[in-house]
């Protein structure tokens, strides 16, 4: 005599449980194939433990030669490995020396410093700088090397290598926070250069209460030079105002200036005396 059993019904929650976990480990499966196929460097502290062998505990950093001492083995190279890879190295090495039988070796990254970027130019501290586990954007190297100085151009140059091609960008700063559109803040990688250039500049001299070389600001007229330079001395005249300006075969002209005439850079203003 057969029995008949009603058919199991499942919970809804635990089908979403079940659905849940399943998107969990994916997301952690794809996490650790990304993490193992980063590979170590020069710079970067690692912590190497061995299973059931606490006295084989290290933590140190991998030389500029790309090798660390481990106990027991001595110098080990382990630079360019995956973390993977060098756990495997080293374990190989402690059987090969009939240390541990079976040695069961595990590696994580303590600080990374060898994936670094080179800031030049017009910043307070220019250098190389480390980035972070997670990735850094411009904003944040910049930060890091103190920031553009006084000096610096607004538009920051950064030299990138995608795919095997390299690339140059224009990036304004201000701009990006003035727009609130931070989408051009590039998330910058390893190697790539960031230089802040000299920002443009111009010239007044004459019958002008401080003469010398300026900040050149973006839509800059004569006018606004002018009170820059703290105007025009009682002896001087904004009449007949004249500039000498660099042509494109590199030679100079001068020309008349109105005050509403937009300022280039590298311009010389010249103030004249007033004949009356």
């Amino acid at each position: 005599m057969r029995l008949y059993r009603e058919p199991r019904t499942v919970s809804p929650n635990v089908t979403l449980a079940a659905a849940l976990f399943c998107v969990a480990a994916t997301i952690l499966s794809a996490a650790a194939h990304g993490q193992s196929r980063e590979t170590l460097g020069e710079g970067d502290s690692v912590r190497i433990t061995v299973f059931q062998n606490q006295d084989l505990t290290t933590e140190t950093r991998i030389s500029e030669r790309g090798t660390i001492t481990f106990p027991l083995i001595g110098e080990v190279a382990i630079a360019k490995l995956t973390p993977a890879g060098a756990e495997a190295r080293i374990a190989e090495q402690l059987r090969v020396g009939k240390f541990l039988l079976k040695p069961q070796v595990s590696l994580n990254v303590v600080r990374v410093r060898s994936r670094q970027v080179s800031v030049l130019g017009q910043v307070a501290r220019p250098g190389r700088y480390a980035l972070d586990d997670t990735g850094s954007n411009l904003t944040d190297i910049l930060a890091l090397a103190g920031g553009i100085s006084p000096n610096g151009d607004d538009n920051v140059t950064v030299m990138v290598r995608r795919n095997g091609k390299t690339a140059r960008l224009e990036i304004n700063v201000p701009s990006m926070y003035r727009t609130g559109d931070l989408s051009r803040n590039l998330q910058l990688e390893s190697d790539d250069t960031v230089f802040v250039q000299r920002a443009p500049v111009f010239y007044i001299y004459g019958e002008v209460q401080r003469a010398g070389s300026y900040r050149l600001e973006p839509a800059m007229t004569v006018m606004q030079a002018l009170s820059v330079g703290g105007g025009v001395t009682p002896r001087g005249t904004d009449r007949g105002l004249k500039i000498r300006r660099r042509t494109a075969d590199g030679k100079f002209q001068a020309i008349d200036a109105h005050l509403t005439d937009p300022v280039q850079p590298d311009d010389v203003i010249y103030i004249r005396e007033s004949l009356f």
